[in-house]
């Protein structure tokens, strides 16, 4: 393997750490199921709104319904969209039915920012282009991208995947005293993806983007844990005994807490 960089494919998501995730993007088909049945939801609400405009224009003046219309619509086609994946972290009805979720391009949670663009775009490309434009960009994209998500910088991933557990890292016997008497906060989500796993990879990796990577890594791990460890350790040792040190740590936690409840329960 002549560098690591050189092997990331197109459905590869690379953290700022320089690892690889493997989200796999939403096939076509699942996109287009998910959409229909977001559409068909709308047309049903655009219905209901429809039939109370109807019914307020026999009851007041023609500009207050027309007022009432416009808003209506704006709450079928924008907000409500916009509301419904900011609240479930890039899920429509038809993906929560399709088990897909919209994600950002670093592979993280989408925003209200994102939702409320991608609901915008999805207006013209969708409903008044009757889906066209949607079709042929996901169509071309590597990724399944419609306009809205070039727009937003997001994209559409497969939620539910076989999840495949890798080894949990083991802790370095000569790192192991270190380990109890440090003092190692948790690391953020993505720092911790990115460390187990390159921890799950690194033997795949040529000796110099071994080096490069898990040194970034070492560095930023650094910032969380003290005191740094004994001298020449290297990289791939040190990120091993820190998330062996938090798994073994957090299953204390845990084992207290179950036990707490249980002599709670008992006394009752």
């Amino acid at each position: 393997m002549a560098h690591e960089f050189a092997t990331l494919t197109t459905d590869d998501l690379v953290t700022g750490e320089a690892v690889a995730l493997d989200l796999p993007p939403a096939s076509l088909g699942a996109r287009i199921a998910s959409g229909l049945i977001d559409l068909v939801v709308t047309v049903m609400a655009l219905m209901a709104v429809v039939m109370l405009y109807l019914v307020a224009a026999l009851q007041t003046d023609a500009a207050l319904a027309h007022v009432a219309l416009v808003g209506s619509l704006i709450t079928v086609f924008l907000v409500f969209p916009t509301t419904m994946e900011t609240l479930t972290r890039g899920r429509s009805l038809g993906k929560l039915a399709l088990g897909l979720r919209t994600v950002r391009d670093d592979a993280g949670p989408i925003t209200f920012q994102h939702a409320f663009v991608r609901s915008l775009i999805g207006v013209v490309e969708i409903y008044a282009f009757s889906g066209v434009p949607a079709f042929f960009s996901a169509l071309v994209s590597s990724r399944g991208k419609r306009l809205g998500d070039y727009a937003a910088g997001t994209y559409v991933v497969r939620d539910r995947v076989k999840l495949q557990l890798t080894v949990p890292s083991q802790m370095p016997p000569h790192l192991a005293a270190w380990a109890r008497g440090a003092d190692i906060t948790s690391l953020p989500t993505g720092l911790a993806l990115a460390v187990r796993q390159f921890l799950g990879r690194f033997h795949t990796f040529d000796p110099q983007s071994r080096t490069t990577i898990g040194g970034r890594l070492a560095d930023e791990v650094r910032r969380y844990v003290a005191p740094a460890p004994p001298p020449g350790t290297s990289a791939e040792d040190f990120l091993a005994a820190v998330v062996a040190s938090r798994r073994e740590r957090d299953q204390a936690r845990l084992r207290r807490e179950s036990e707490l409840r249980q002599r709670l329960t008992n006394r009752r």
